[in-house]
């Protein structure tokens, strides 16, 4: 299906206090129509010795980064996206994306997926399972789009992510390794089991095999029941080799920052929902739990003054990094939709608005497409973090999650 919505219509819906954004075609068309131009704008990070470039602002490509597989993995699941969703001209990029994974990320000696390369030279080498978990969502998404090639990936991914990540006791992933699979470090993480839960659900969707299922659920188990139950709904991010919480970690500040993370809490609501959902929604306690994870990163992390949701806090809720990026708000938007779904409540649309009325004023480019990365302390675009726009994984998203009424299979329908 070719999309025919006029490609410079806003995201925001009609004023109508008593309607439903989500129902309403102004604001559905709106997000058609910004769906649509960030596939296009991305289309423009094709690279023809393989895979993709990232983009500046204006689209033009950064030639000297790195390619790195997260990167690479997130662009074919978004263009799965879009080929679900009804959007032209998606699989070419499915398919050269798959064939870099598997010709040039795949490591042909000791077998898992490359970090980065450069010009078909292998720039970082380590193994880390927030990549992995990324090859898995992009063969589990491009299965149910019906790329040839996406099976024998799904497969592949499973059983590294199972010999070399898993750790069966614990019901969580480990992090890091050398090339060789080597350990460098002890080090465990919230986020890699955060992406692992959502391509496993993921994978379920595609396959059916059950064995996804319960490992998101182990997963979903211990950082939500477990852990933020214990930290009022604050998730704690970093852990020792026995997952206890490690609270004077600080890592990368864009991977691994101290503290928690307001919008991670987001994720993993919609994430909790969505198992639940396709578990057969037999925990009633689900959509309660992941309601607190909401109320509290929303209660840290909204910005009361300006607006936006900060990157970090602490295990008290107070500010750290107080710069306010595009995907905690795409997130956000993410799981209110979510919640939308399952019960019609004033103040969650009310919320619902407030997030993407943000983002429309704050990161939405309408004209050349895509989503500015940060916004400086007044509200300016600035590249502090990012070069360019750097993603469009977490913008099309927001975009598309609303346009399905489920809360989980999305995939399996458009609009």
């Amino acid at each position: 299906m070719s999309d025919t919505i006029a490609h410079e219509a806003s995201v925001i819906g009609p004023a109508d206090p008593a309607a439903f954004w989500i129902d309403t075609p102004e604001h559905r068309h709106g997000l058609r129509a910004d769906a649509g131009r960030q596939l296009d704008f991305f289309r423009n990070s094709f690279r023809p010795e393989g895979g993709f470039y990232q983009l500046d602002a204006n689209g033009a490509p950064l030639r000297d980064l790195p390619q790195e597989l997260f990167a690479t993995t997130r662009m074919v699941h978004s263009y799965a996206l879009g080929a679900l969703f009804g959007f032209d001209d998606c699989e070419r990029m499915i398919d050269h994306g798959l064939k870099f994974i598997t010709e040039a990320h795949r490591d042909p000696v000791h077998g898992g997926y490359l970090w980065s390369l450069r010009d078909g030279e292998i720039c970082n080498d380590q193994k880390l399972a927030y990549g992995h978990a990324f090859v898995l969502l992009a063969a589990a998404s491009a299965m149910q789009a019906g790329h040839p090639d996406a099976r024998p990936l799904l497969d592949d991914i499973t059983s590294v992510l199972l010999e070399r990540f898993w750790e069966d006791d614990a019901g969580l992933f480990a992090d890091e390794a050398n090339r060789d699979w080597t350990p460098f470090s002890t080090y465990r993480g919230f986020n890699a089991n955060m992406h692992a839960t959502e391509a496993l659900l993921t994978a379920f969707e595609a396959t059916g095999d059950r064995l996804y299922l319960d490992m998101a659920g182990r997963i979903l188990d211990f950082f939500v029941r477990r852990k933020a139950t214990a930290n009022d709904f604050r998730i704690p991010e970093h852990y020792t080799q026995d997952w206890t919480v490690d609270h004077s970690y600080s890592g990368d500040p864009m991977f691994r920052p101290s503290g928690t993370t307001p919008g991670h809490s987001f994720e993993l609501a919609r994430l909790l929902l969505q198992y639940w959902d396709l578990s057969g929604r037999k925990d009633d306690d689900a959509p309660a739990m992941a309601r607190s994870l909401v109320e509290r990163a929303l209660a840290d992390g909204w910005d009361t003054s300006s607006g936006g949701i900060i990157y970090t806090v602490d295990f008290n809720g107070n500010p750290s990094v107080t710069a306010r990026y595009w995907w905690p708000v795409a997130e956000a938007i993410g799981v209110f939709a979510a919640l939308i779904k399952l019960e019609h409540r004033a103040t969650d649309e009310d919320w619902y608005r407030r997030l993407w009325s943000f983002a429309e004023t704050s990161f939405i480019d309408r004209k050349t497409g895509g989503w500015y990365p940060e916004i400086d302390a007044n509200g300016a675009h600035t590249d502090h973090q990012f070069i360019g726009k750097p993603d469009i994984y977490h913008a099309l998203q927001a975009d598309l999650f609303p346009l399905s009424p489920k809360l989980s299979n999305i995939m399996q329908t458009g609009d």
